[in-house]
């Protein structure tokens, strides 16, 4: 049996969550194009763009490395501007994790947004690795969206 586990962050951003919500539930295409170092390319394999249901590959580079991801995209709830993505065999994470699944919330803190990042996670056995490289990526993954908005505003 494994270990399970939940990393979480919160990451203050100075434009809209909106604008965060939009580009990673309706045109996570664009990421290639504004994180090209991070995220190389994004597919829909069954589905539709932004639905639940829907099986969607991420090319991405972790630790210097380039991945697959293979997702199902669990929830899509634009009131909450949440996103919910469950990692799927044939994902190279789940090499060293049994199940992994990252939420994405835009929440409001008064005068600014956060993104809030959830990894909840399930390792092989107790000593495997906690996922923080993973959580490190979309921190960085943030950060760049939130400059190139700056840039193009």
């Amino acid at each position: 049996m494994g270990v399970f586990g939940k990393l979480q962050v919160e990451v203050d951003i100075t434009p809209s969550g909106d604008v965060f919500h939009e580009l990673f539930a309706n045109q996570p295409h664009h990421l290639s194009t504004i994180v090209p170092d991070q995220v190389h390319g994004y597919d829909v394999h069954e589905g539709e763009l932004g639905k639940p249901g829907s099986i969607i590959q991420w090319d991405y580079t972790l630790d210097g490395k380039k991945s697959v991801a293979k997702q199902e995209l669990e929830v899509v709830d634009e009131e909450k501007k949440m996103i919910k993505f469950k990692f799927l065999e044939g994902s190279d994470l789940l090499k060293e994790y049994k199940n992994m699944s990252v939420t994405f919330q835009a929440i409001p803190k008064g005068d600014f947004e956060a993104i809030l990042w959830d990894i909840d996670f399930e390792r092989f056995d107790d000593f495997g690795p906690y996922p923080t490289s993973v959580m490190d990526f979309f921190i960085k993954v943030t950060r760049d969206v939130e400059a190139h908005h700056h840039a193009n505003a």
